[in-house]
């Protein structure tokens, strides 16, 4: 199989865990490279469910090297925790793990950080899961910041937290808060980890080279989704590092040219967490009763996710800045009870419609959606794996989505579970099987 990216098309929770897990069994190494323990993936295997916050899906594929790259900010706490969690349920977590010596650290006080600039924030919330993951990416670009290499140098760590000592302790007096962090403690603690984690932390960059020189295929696995990527995402409500497909090279090491195809990842409606523009939003009993479906409800933190049509205007702009092949359709048996269903094909604006995504945030939240209507199809779809045995009406909405996109859909998943998806036969993805 080539090396390939797997991306979110949407505003994240598309079901990346799982088509990552289904397409690790072709491949030598899964590397992750972007992100921290604020994204969880999701892999159901029979009666068993793993969520996955740090460690990419390709841990539960014995054999499979694991890569946590240097895009990632890393809190060793939870990745610990992690470890454990995995170790306990029988998966193996031995030298099939590696983390990026690049890879910067979330501390404990760069959750207060988030406290305090999210309640500076007041009603414009951006709406994060105060984990740390913003404040730790700037202190990474605000050249502070400590690295998973600082770990193996023990007693250096007391300067090295010096320079984010001092930015905490300023922020805090700013904004009227006690500067409560016991920071001999904390370069213990991190001394500790070094001495446990130390044969794991190593340039992974220089591995996933010597990989590929090997002739070995690499799933690169990216964590949010496009539409919260720093650069290309709906600004400020997105998350702190390149979800996109271009956060491979930056995040990994990895140059464009060792990239051999990108497969997007949607959800047949789309769905986000937190504040922030959702044009195709439903509301009321009907978002209600998909949220019940679907199981909309955040991996990592629990919270509610907010439900919507299927916004092609969204995917179309994520096909164009990712340069998607295929993408992979999830849940689409979440829609097989309804009659009818929508997909958002413009935005309405100040008397114009809108077939782009807007950069301004004040036009993104005033858009209404522009809705086309297809007939449901009303017969269940969970555990199909054939195209051709899905309903007339199903297959229609799948290749209207993909007139709208401009990108086939590849592959279709009609449940949680690993067996249950469709690979199209006549699709890019199916060449990459071959």
């Amino acid at each position: 199989m080539p090396n390939i990216v797997i991306a979110g098309a949407q505003w994240g929770d598309e079901g990346k865990g799982k088509i990552v897990d289904l397409l690790a069994a072709r491949v030598q190494v899964v590397a992750r490279y972007n992100g921290g323990h604020n994204a969880g993936h999701t892999v159901i295997l029979g009666d068993r469910k793993f969520v996955l916050h740090l460690v990419p899906s390709g841990i539960l594929h014995p054999g499979v090297l694991c890569v946590m790259g240097n895009g990632m900010v890393i809190d060793p706490w939870a990745l610990e925790q992690e470890l454990g969690e995995l170790v306990a349920a029988g998966i193996e977590v031995d030298d099939n793990l590696v983390i990026s010596d690049r890879a910067h650290l979330i501390l404990p006080h760069h959750r207060v950080l988030e406290q305090l600039s999210e309640e500076a924030r007041g009603a414009r919330k951006i709406g994060t899961t105060n984990r740390g993951i913003g404040p730790a990416y700037e202190d990474k670009t605000g050249r502070r910041g400590v690295r998973m290499g600082d770990l193996l140098r023990p007693a250096a760590l007391p300067g090295k937290l010096e320079e984010t000592r001092r930015h905490f302790e300023r922020v805090c007096r700013g904004a009227g808060h006690a500067p409560d962090a016991d920071w001999e403690a904390l370069a213990r603690d991190l001394a500790a980890f070094g001495e446990r984690l130390g044969p794991r932390i190593q340039d992974t960059a220089l591995v996933l080279h010597r990989t590929i020189a090997r002739g070995y295929s690499i799933l690169f696995e990216g964590a949010q989704a496009t539409l919260l990527d720093l650069d290309h995402g709906t600004y400020p409500f997105v998350t702190s590092s390149s979800a996109g497909a271009g956060g491979v090279a930056t995040g990994l090491g990895i140059p464009p040219t060792r990239i051999d195809g990108i497969l997007g990842i949607a959800k047949a409606y789309t769905t986000r967490v937190g504040a922030g523009p959702l044009p195709s939003e439903i509301g009321g009993s009907l978002e209600q009763e998909i949220r019940r479906r679907g199981a909309e409800f955040g991996a990592s933190t629990g919270r509610p996710r907010r439900c919507g049509w299927f916004d092609a205007v969204v995917t179309r702009y994520s096909v164009r800045v990712n340069g998607f092949d295929a993408v992979a359709l999830t849940k689409l048996d979440v829609l097989d009870l309804l009659a009818e269903v929508q997909i958002c094909v413009g935005y309405r604006h100040d008397g114009r419609v809108i077939e782009e995504v807007p950069a301004d945030l004040a036009v993104a939240e005033a858009c209404e959606p522009v809705y086309e209507s297809l007939p449901g199809w009303t017969t269940p779809t969970a555990g199909i794996r054939e195209w051709s045995a899905l309903p007339g009406a199903a297959r229609r909405y799948v290749l209207r989505l993909s007139e709208l996109i401009g990108c086939e859909v590849g592959m279709v998943s009609t449940s949680p579970d690993r067996e249950d998806t469709i690979l199209r036969r006549d699709s890019v993805v199916a060449s990459w099987f071959a």
